[in-house]
C-alpha cells in the first residue's frame, strides 16, 4: 500500500515538473528568462495595487450596502416580489436579484459579500448559495461593458448581447446546481438552518430582549459592520487573484505596442489566442466572426473583461467591429467577465474549494452559449 502510494506521488511529481518546464520553458524562450521573472513580479504587483485594492473597495461598499438592505427589510421585500421570476429561471430565491444588481454595477466578487451575510444566506439552500458564484459572475461589470458598447453606436446589438448574457447566466447557474447536487447531494439543505434560533439563544444568554435602536444608529451600525466584512473578504481574494490572473495574462497578451519584451507588467506570449486560431472555422460558425482577430476578445475576457474592452478601439479602427461582433462580445464579455481569475478566489472564500472545477466548467459552457445565442439572435434581428 505504501509502495503504491509512493509510486503515485512520484508520477504526480514528475508530471508536474514536466508541465512546469514545458509551460515556463516556452514562455522563457520567447520572453527571455530574466524578462519572464520580472514580468511575473511586475504583473503580480500591478494586480495587487490596481486590481485587488479596487476589488476590496467594491467588496467594502457592497458589504455595507447588503447589510443596510438586510437591516431595513429590502431583502425580504425583494424575496416576495421577485420570487415568481427568479425561481423558474435560476432556481434561486427572489432575494438573489440583489446580487445581480450589485455585480452588474460593480464586479463579480461583490456577490460574495452578500453570501457572507447570514440573514441573506438564510433564504438559500447550500447548493443554491454556492451557485451564486456563477450567477453573480454572469452580471459582473455589466454596466461598464454595456456603456462601452453603447459608445460604438449600435444600441440594438448591445441589447442583443445583454439578452445573450442573461441566457448564459441561466445556463451557468443551472449547470452548476445540477453538478453540485449530483456529486454532493448532502448540500441540498438549508444554508443557515438555525439563523433565527441563534439570534434567540444570544438574546437569552444576555438575559435581555432585543431593543429597537434608533433609525440612525441602525443605519450606522449596518454600514460599518457590512464594510468590515468587506475588508475581510478583500484580503481573502488576494491569493486567487494574484496567482490565477498573472498566469492568464502571461498566456494571453503579447509584448505590447513596442513589440519588445522588457519585463513590464501584463506582457506574455499569446498561447491561448494561438490555440483558438487553430479552430477558427468553429468560431466563424458559432459566433459569426469574419476576422479571427476578434477571437482575442473572448480569450482575453477569460481573465479580465476590462482588458478585453481595451481591444475594441483597435477593432473599430480596423473596421471589424460590426453589429454581430458587438452583440457577441457584449454577451461573452459580460457573462465570462474574467471568471478564470475570480472563480477560484470566490469559491475559496466561501469554503467550497472542491467545487472550483465544476464552477469553471459550467461557466465556460455558459459563456460560449451566451455568444452563440447573441449571434443567432442578431441574425434574426438583422432580417427584420
Amino acid at each position: 500500500m505504501a509502495q503504491k502510494k509512493f509510486k503515485r506521488s512520484l508520477i504526480e511529481a514528475l508530471v508536474l515538473i514536466a508541465i512546469f518546464i514545458l509551460v515556463f520553458g516556452v514562455l522563457g524562450h520567447f520572453m527571455g528568462g530574466k524578462n519572464l521573472v520580472r514580468t511575473i513580479m511586475a504583473t503580480a504587483h500591478d494586480l495587487l495595487l490596481n486590481t485587488v485594492f479596487f476589488l476590496m473597495g467594491i467588496t467594502v461598499l457592497a458589504g455595507a450596502l447588503s447589510r443596510i438592505l438586510s437591516e431595513f427589510g429590502v431583502v425580504a421585500l425583494l424575496e416576495k416580489l421577485l420570487r415568481p421570476f427568479m425561481k423558474p429561471l435560476f432556481n434561486l430565491p427572489g432575494v438573489a436579484a440583489i446580487g445581480a444588481v450589485i455585480t452588474f454595477l460593480s464586479d463579480n466578487p461583490a456577490i460574495i459579500s452578500l453570501s457572507k451575510d447570514r440573514k441573506f444566506a438564510s433564504y438559500f439552500k447550500k447548493y443554491q448559495l454556492v451557485s451564486l458564484t456563477n450567477f453573480g459572475t454572469a452580471f459582473g461589470m455589466g454596466l461598464i461593458v454595456i456603456l462601452t458598447m453603447f459608445a460604438y453606436g449600435n444600441v440594438a446589438a448591445t441589447l442583443v448581447g445583454l439578452f445573450g448574457a442573461i441566457c448564459g447566466s441561466v445556463i451557468s447557474t443551472r449547470l452548476m446546481q445540477r453538478s453540485i447536487l449530483k456529486a454532493y447531494p448532502e448540500l441540498d439543505a438549508p444554508a443557515e438552518p438555525d439563523y433565527k434560533e441563534d439570534e434567540e439563544i444570544m438574546e437569552e444568554a444576555k438575559g435581555e430582549t432585543k431593543k429597537k435602536e434608533g433609525v440612525f444608529m441602525r443605519f450606522l451600525n449596518a454600514l460599518l459592520d457590512g464594510g468590515k466584512s468587506g475588508v475581510d473578504l478583500g484580503l481573502q481574494i488576494i491569493p486567487g487573484v494574484l496567482i490565477i490572473t498573472t498566469f492568464v495574462l502571461l498566456t494571453t497578451f503579447d509584448a505590447g505596442p513596442a513589440g519588445v519584451y522588457d519585463g513590464s507588467a501584463a506582457q506574455g506570449v499569446p498561447i491561448i489566442p494561438w490555440l483558438a486560431g487553430k479552430i477558427d472555422w468553429l468560431f466563424e460558425w458559432l459566433f459569426g466572426f469574419k476576422d479571427m482577430r476578434l477571437i482575442a476578445f473572448p480569450m482575453t475576457a477569460l481573465g479580465a473583461v476590462g482588458a478585453a474592452l481595451g481591444l475594441l478601439p483597435s477593432f473599430n479602427a480596423a473596421g471589424i467591429l460590426d453589429g454581430n461582433a458587438i452583440a457577441v462580445c457584449t454577451a461573452i464579455g459580460m457573462c465570462w467577465s474574467g471568471y478564470l481569475s475570480t472563480h477560484t478566489a470566490m469559491l475559496d472564500s466561501l469554503g467550497y474549494r472542491k467545487l472550483i472545477t465544476k464552477a469553471i466548467g459550467a461557466h465556460t459552457i455558459a459563456g460560449a452559449c451566451a455568444g452563440i445565442i447573441a449571434h443567432f439572435v442578431w441574425l434574426l434581428v438583422s432580417l427584420l
